[in-house]
């Protein structure tokens, strides 16, 4: 008697069944676009903006044009930090009529130091399907190729606006072993560079410039070395991605060094007490309370010469 035949099992059940890529009504799908260049761009993202009812985009004339490039005609609304108040129930009520919509920004993911966050907390407060469209990120591209440790990192994006803010940022993230991961403004990243050097010192990092583009640049080194490159150019373009060596568990240093150093900032520097005695304590593992007692002291000191 022969063996039974175990050929290919042909699958006859002729009911429709959905795609996993069809799009759904009612829905908000979070789509991930290039950071530079064009074909950096999945094909179910390209799907999805193809077949969703409305894009709700962060500059309309950046997204045409991009739709352009790949032979594609999506409705679009413009949606920013500028008119997301305005424009998000609008949209919500568009997507609880059963229109899908996708929202994307004008580079890279939604939401990561892009506009979207109020738009997408308020689609599940209202119990709506929210789904993401992976893609390029600048932060993840620039990790995957820098050279520092990537197992645990701290994304922390644009540092704040106001500088006493961004300093005790800064300094507050002095002790942190992690890498760090910030974007900045090429107008701003040599300013930013000396703060960071005042608050954690001579730290290595990698500078990534117009990623994917066709002048990408990355830059490797000590923060003092990319300062003298940079202060060398006649002019810095394209948005930066700043990658930062995390700390180092500092050695215990003798209290005699550490009088010295808390001293010459109390007398030179401007800064508030507290700060001095953070960023010592960070870089000299000796207590932040022992350190700010003694600046007190010197500065009074001081005051009576």
């Amino acid at each position: 008697m022969g063996k039974a035949n175990k050929g290919i099992v042909l699958n006859t059940d002729s009911s429709p069944k959905k795609s996993a890529n069809a799009i759904r009504p009612g829905t908000l799908y979070v789509v991930a676009t290039p950071i530079g260049n064009r074909d950096d761009i999945t094909l179910r993202a390209l799907n999805v903006l193809r077949e969703v009812d409305l894009i709700a985009a962060e500059d309309t004339r950046k997204t045409r044009r991009f739709l352009e490039m790949h032979a594609l005609k999506s409705s679009l609304i413009s949606y920013h930090e500028h008119n997301e108040a305005e424009r998000t129930p609008k949209l919500i009520a568009k997507l609880k009529k059963g229109l899908s919509i996708a929202l994307v920004s004008n580079a890279g993911t939604p939401t990561v130091s892009d506009p979207g966050y109020r738009l997408i907390t308020t689609a599940l407060a209202d119990h709506l399907n929210v789904i993401p469209i992976p893609g390029v990120s600048a932060a993840t591209a620039a990790l995957s190729v820098a050279g520092l440790p990537m197992d645990s990192f701290v994304f922390i994006g644009f540092p704040a606006r106001k500088k006493t803010k961004r300093r005790q940022q800064l300094s507050d993230l002095a002790s942190e072993t992690r890498t760090l991961i910030f974007y900045e403004s090429p107008r701003r990243i040599l300013t930013f560079l000396g703060e960071i050097n005042t608050a954690m010192g001579d730290r290595y990092l990698v500078l990534a410039r117009e990623m994917t583009k066709r002048h990408e640049e990355f830059l490797r080194g000590w923060l003092s070395e990319l300062v003298s490159q940079l202060k060398d150019r006649a002019d810095i373009k394209g948005e930066c991605t700043l990658l930062v060596a995390g700390s180092e568990k500092p050695e215990i240093q003798s209290w005699d060094v550490v009088g010295d150093q808390i001293r010459t900032a109390v007398i030179d520097r401007r800064d508030s007490l507290s700060q001095i005695a953070r960023e010592i304590a960070a870089k000299t593992g000796m207590s932040r309370n022992k350190i700010y007692t003694q600046a007190l002291k010197i500065k009074k000191e001081i005051k009576s010469e």
